[in-house]
């Protein structure tokens, strides 16, 4: 009998969240087969099978949430698929024996048809929670991540797709909806006629939702990264003298380069570049400047580091990741655009690797790309700068005394007012801006 145990975690993680068995009590494993899947705040740990043999035990159930070399089932060893599995041939149906009945081979073809079932699907937990609540059977999404994992976009692009479709059930009773969006409950139906919960109704209003319109509340517990996530914020918070300083840009020379090489860029090296390299490699630019905003502060010493693994936040499934593009500073534009690419899939995939996560010296974060126009971004601790890009907007500005539109963007530097001034704050965000607005100079600078 072997146990199945918890295995390192990483750099100062001791626990993880249960999230998926992948082999129920009673399956059979290879040797190397993902038996179970844990959650950490950072990434997901596949844990493995050591030997082939059975899973005869599951110790912890999903959402329980484990430390280091804690057992998590055990698998017989002495078991194979073939012991496991009763002898076939034992109940074959003797020469004189009647024919089976004309239905019973579609019968056969129906139950094989039914494979894979949903636990056999490799899927996120986000993934499962939008098909439950949408509906969809989750064994039918085709899966765009690594090694064929159906990711949440996978499952509401499903649930676009069915929506353009005419349920056949639904138009037969006269009643069918349309899918929701992924990210809501299903809307109710209601029999031709009658109103929603919505409607306006006068002898209804201040009564509430009507019944049989869904919960009005309900109660979900923080996954392990969540949970995390928020200790880290307000460790933050808590540990630093939080300040953040403003300025903006003018897009134009920037995107007018861009739109030269974008298509250049894509054919000749397979990377479509957006304007985030640029602002890497303007940061990077910047830090030689003003070495204090790429430290951190030790106890009452200063650590200076002279190179830059520039953090680039994320969203995924699993709540924000920062994994970071290591020696950003010595690298080319194209080298940028390809890390950034590189490692904002596997941050969506969860194939993020503990170096992808640990390192980081200084943080860049785009709020822009959702339609923040402002905002004050908290530094990524034990950190002491980050980088807030936030959307392109046309605004009215003046130019050599005339009014002119511009592409604009407002960046924000939050900043540990321990470590760094705000006259170089200012100065930072100043270098920043003149390296964007005449992008010509990164290539001599």
């Amino acid at each position: 009998m072997i146990s199945l145990k918890v295995p390192p975690l990483g750099e100062s993680i001791v626990e993880a969240t249960v999230s998926r068995w992948t082999k129920q009590e009673g399956e059979s494993v290879a040797a190397g087969d993902t038996v179970v899947e844990l959650e950490t705040d950072k990434i997901t740990v596949e844990v493995p099978a050591l030997k082939a043999g059975v899973v005869t035990k599951h110790a912890k159930k999903e959402g329980d949430v484990v430390k280091v070399d804690e057992v998590l089932g055990e698998i017989d060893d002495s078991k194979t698929e073939g012991t496991a599995a009763p002898a076939a041939p034992a109940t074959a149906a003797p020469a004189t024996a009647e024919p089976p009945k004309a239905d019973a081979a579609p019968a056969a073809r129906a139950k094989t048809d039914t494979a894979p079932t949903n636990a056999d699907v490799k899927s996120s937990p986000a993934a499962r929670k939008v098909a439950a609540e949408s509906g969809v059977d989750i064994s039918a999404v085709q899966g765009t991540g690594r090694g064929g994992v159906v990711s949440k976009p996978d499952v509401i692009d499903a649930v676009r797709g069915s929506a353009t479709k005419p349920d056949a059930a639904g138009a037969a009773a006269g009643s069918a909806q349309p899918a929701s969006s992924a990210t809501k409950e299903p809307a109710p139906q209601a029999p031709p006629g009658a109103k929603l919960a919505g409607d306006a109704d006068p002898a209804r209003a201040g009564r509430g939702a009507q019944p049989g319109s869904g919960p009005r509340e309900t109660r979900e517990k923080m996954s392990t990264r969540r949970k995390k996530i928020a200790e880290h914020l307000l460790e933050s918070q808590h540990s630093t003298a939080h300040l953040t300083t403003f300025n903006e840009i003018d897009m134009s020379a920037v995107m007018s380069l861009r739109d030269r090489l974008k298509e250049r860029t894509e054919k000749e090296h397979g990377v479509k570049l957006s304007f985030m390299p640029f602002f890497v490699k303007a940061a990077c630019l910047a830090l030689k400047g003003f070495p204090n905003i790429n430290a951190q502060v030790d106890g009452d010493s200063v650590v200076y580091k002279h190179y830059v693994h520039m953090g680039i936040a994320v969203a995924s499934d699993q709540g924000l990741v920062v994994p970071n593009v290591k020696d950003a500073d010595s690298k080319g534009m194209i080298q940028i655009a390809r890390d950034i690419t590189d490692v904002a899939k596997r941050a969506r995939d969860g194939k993020l690797t503990m170096d992808d996560l640990t390192g980081g010296t200084f943080t860049i974060t785009n709020g822009g790309v959702f339609g923040s126009l402002v905002s004050t971004p908290i530094i990524n601790f034990p950190q002491v700068g980050i980088l807030g890009l936030h959307k392109i907007q046309d605004r009215p500005v003046v130019i050599d005394g005339k009014i002119e539109v511009r592409p604009m963007m407002y960046v924000a530097l939050s900043y540990d007012h321990r470590l760094v001034d705000g006259q170089h704050s200012v100065l930072f965000l100043v270098r920043v801006k003149e390296l964007m607005e005449d992008p010509a100079t990164m290539l001599v600078d």
